[in-house]
């Protein structure tokens, strides 16, 4: 089957995407039809698990559930094929994909038109309730007072069995699945209230003397009405709330344009969709627009505007050759690129992905809470049942209705959906934010984590620096001429994908030296490379593998430890056995770094550079930096090596890095960071990736963790200091001393009124200084 698009392309089986053609390398074959992916990373998952995709799509082709599962916000394990209701705390499940428009919240709308129902119903019940306070009396004289009980019984019954269905259900399922939470309360204080107004209507005559009021049993079908109305009030403003934060990864997918101009090999240009952009073709963006997808300048030079990934408002110079970010803005230049990552691949889908995946992860806290609301819950209950029971035998006349009043009140007041919502929207709305800054965050342990570490640990090229090297000094021994030595060590540095390398075959297309054809290469991990050209044994490495190898550096070395007091990187070359020359090469600390570090150390933070770098250069780079302890010709397995050790001294560690190399001890601390400059290793190692790749990324991520985990905190207060307060009260605490009691419907209100505290303070977030 090839799922053909309206323009005559295919539609991605696994992420949705729409493209023109898929080459032969991402096309497979399954149960004898062909499907074709628009990214490596969608075929990988495909064929992991084919049918699950089959089955989403053939639900979607048929007009049923949407594709994607949904799951719930405070829950994220949960897990469904299409729209429900989650079975531990009973809140409507959201989706899991996220898209550029706002989606069609169905939950929401539902809410809403009971809300209005209700408030309609519940304002007529509620004065009928309060008539005999008006002066005169005049609706107990006529229509009557019993009149009135049964106007307040027709009107307030939609509300509670319309209005409160979706509390009831979602009650009894808690009680069901053994899982007791905000429903279960709210369920029982309306349930309780209402039946025993029905009861008090339809059979007056079984309640004795004492309960009765002028001669009439008192009902209280307004506090059902009221609790109902207000509690649906809670949910309209708690789902607005919650669209509110998924603005982060809408704004984000609306950075990426609908369209692109594609250069035609005939030189003519055309506007396609951006679904049909594919690896390799040839892009014209012109001033003002953004650029399409991720890929390198091949003609023309202009300002970017890369403000939307990294933070930092300052245009970048772009010239042949560099990257360009699909999302950005293009100045006032006009330049041609070439497509590189397209759909699910480029930096902006990628962001998206990992956004998405941190808001619905769970951090550690979250634990403490959900163990508090798992006895919280029963103990409200017992709470109510004791109220109950105290008021029935020990209270003043009327004791029933005192009685079931105030157990209603205990029920209403304590629903713990405040404390649900505390950790979870802070969450939301901080990785939202922290993406908008360049700060992404792959799961909530790790943002919570990052406020308490004391040490960071840094590697030193591509971290501290700028991780562009470039070669400085050249110098050779007696015997070898400088362009011979240069063509035997850029030929072998061709196979690297080392930094450094990448400095030697510079330096060699500058010389106009072309390298030629290496025989038996190997990589020597932390030491360098060897191999065979034209017959002779050529090695490029430090000295470690010159020692290795029982090489003489000779007079080298003296020119060569000079070289590193200097801060430069010393590699040799030698052939057949005999030392041929060295590169002085240096890799320029970003600009950043110095503020950087200053800024870390005035939070109290530790710093440790781990390089594989020469002793005299690793130290040379430290101390001009202010680094506290400097770690030099450190092998990979060693920094993860050193990582534990700090562990083990009882240290919190982060560690950052950009390399292959790095991704060991970047999933060994207790956070990893990632540079986002660096390799997808490392990003995959890692719990937080800078876009911009420096270190004042990490200052942002403190900040971001920090002004989380203070959202967190001010949210558990809000949550718990309604309740503390809240259940005494309502179980009649001030009524000895100053005849007090917490009506029900009030009750309602301050519940109410905790959520919305909650979900506003943790909004503040959006606006929070990174």
């Amino acid at each position: 089957m090839e799922d053909r698009a309206a323009n005559g392309g295919f539609r991605d089986p696994v992420c949705g995407m729409q493209a023109a053609d898929a080459p032969k390398e991402r096309r497979f074959e399954y149960e004898g039809r062909q499907y074709r992916f628009c990214s490596a990373s969608c075929i990988a998952k495909f064929k992991s698990d084919p049918a699950k995709y089959l089955e989403a799509e053939r639900r979607e082709s048929s007009g049923g559930a949407q594709a994607s599962e949904y799951t719930c916000p405070m829950h994220p394990e949960v897990l469904k094929d299409g729209p429900g209701d989650c079975p531990i705390c009973g809140m409507a499940l959201e989706p899991k994909l996220a898209t550029a428009e706002a989606q069609r919240d169905e939950e929401l709308e539902a809410m809403t038109r009971r809300l209005w129902v209700c408030a309609v119903l519940t304002l007529p019940v509620s004065a009928a309730a309060m008539s005999d306070m008006i002066p005169g009396q005049p609706l107990q004289k006529w229509p009557g007072a019993e009149a009135l009980v049964w106007f307040q019984f027709v009107l307030s019954m939609p509300v509670v069995l319309w209005g409160a269905r979706p509390f009831f259900e979602r009650g009894w399922r808690s009680v069901v699945n053994r899982r007791l939470n905000m429903f279960t309360l709210v369920s029982l204080g309306v349930g309780v209230a209402f039946v025993y107004s029905v009861a008090a209507t339809l059979a007056p005559g079984v309640f004795p003397e004492a309960m009765r009021h002028h001669g009439h049993v008192a009902v209280y079908y307004e506090a059902a009405a009221v609790i109902t109305t207000l509690v649906l009030l809670g949910q309209v403003l708690e789902g607005r709330a919650r669209n509110r934060t998924s603005g982060a990864i809408r704004a984000l997918l609306g950075l990426a344009p609908r369209t692109a101009r594609i250069v035609r090999e005939d030189g003519f240009e055309e506007e396609i969709s951006l679904d049909e952009v594919g690896v390799g073709d040839l892009l014209r963006v012109r001033p003002g627009e953004k650029v399409p997808v991720d890929g390198v300048l091949v003609e023309g030079r202009s300002s970017v505007d890369e403000s939307m990934i990294t933070g930092e408002p300052a245009p970048v110079e772009k010239a042949e050759g560099a990257s360009v970010t699909g999302g950005t803005i293009n100045g006032t230049g006009s330049f041609a690129m070439r497509a590189e990552r397209v759909g699910a691949e480029t930096l902006l889908a990628q962001i998206v992905q990992m956004v998405a995946e941190a808001q619905r992860s769970r951090a550690p806290i979250q634990r403490l809470v959900d163990v508090v609301a798992s006895w919280f819950v029963p103990a409200v209950i017992a709470a109510a049942i004791v109220t109950f029971i105290v008021w029935l035998f020990f209270g003043p006349e009327p004791r029933l209705s005192y009685a079931i009043v105030n157990a209603v009140a205990v029920l209403i007041i304590a629903c713990p959906c405040a404390l649900g919502l505390a950790t979870p929207m802070s969450i939301m709305v901080g990785t939202g934010r922290g993406a908008q800054m360049g700060v992404l965050v792959k799961n909530a342990e790790a943002l919570e984590a990052l406020h308490k570490v004391e040490v960071l640990v840094v590697d030193k090229t591509g971290t501290l620096t700028e991780g562009h090297p470039r070669v400085v000094t050249v110098q050779t021994a007696a015997g070898f001429d400088e362009l011979e030595m240069v063509g035997l060590a850029a030929t072998l540095e061709k196979g690297s994908e080392h930094p450094l390398a990448a400095a030697v075959l510079g330096y060699a297309e500058v010389l106009g030296v072309k390298p030629g054809k290496t025989e038996d290469f190997e990589s020597l991990t932390g030491k360098g490379i060897r191999g065979r050209i034209d017959g002779r044994e050529v090695i490029v490495g430090n000295r470690r593998l010159l020692e290795e190898m029982r090489i003489d550096a000779g007079g080298l070395e003296e020119s060569a430890e000079r070289l590193r007091g200097e801060g430069q990187t010393v590699m040799y070359t030698a052939v057949d056995g005999r030392v041929a020359g060295l590169f002085g090469i240096t890799d320029p600390i970003k600009e950043t770094t110095p503020e950087a570090i200053r800024r870390l150390h005035g939070e109290g933070l530790q710093i440790i550079m781990l390089t594989g770098d020469n002793e005299t250069t690793a130290r040379a780079v430290g101390t001009k930096l202010g680094i506290d302890r400097i770690e030099a010709e450190v092998s990979p397995e060693h920094k993860d090596a050193v990582v534990r050790r700090l562990q083990e001294e009882g240290k919190r560690v982060v560690m950052a890095g950009d390399g292959i190399n790095d991704a060991p001890a970047l999933a060994q601390a207790d956070v990893g960071i990632a540079m986002g400059t660096g390799t997808d290793v490392a990003m995959e190692s890692a719990g937080v990736t800078l876009v911009k790749g420096d270190l004042t990324g990490i200052v942002r991520a403190r900040a971001l963790s920090q002004a989380t985990m203070r959202n967190i905190r001010q949210n558990l207060f809000f949550a718990f200091v309604y309740n503390s307060l809240g259940v005494p009260i309502a179980a009649g605490a001030l009524y000895p001393a100053f005849g007090l009691l917490l009506n029900p419907m009030i009750a309602a209100a301050a519940m109410t009124f905790s959520s919305v505290s909650v979900i506003t303070n943790a909004l503040r977030l959006r606006n929070a200084r990174l």
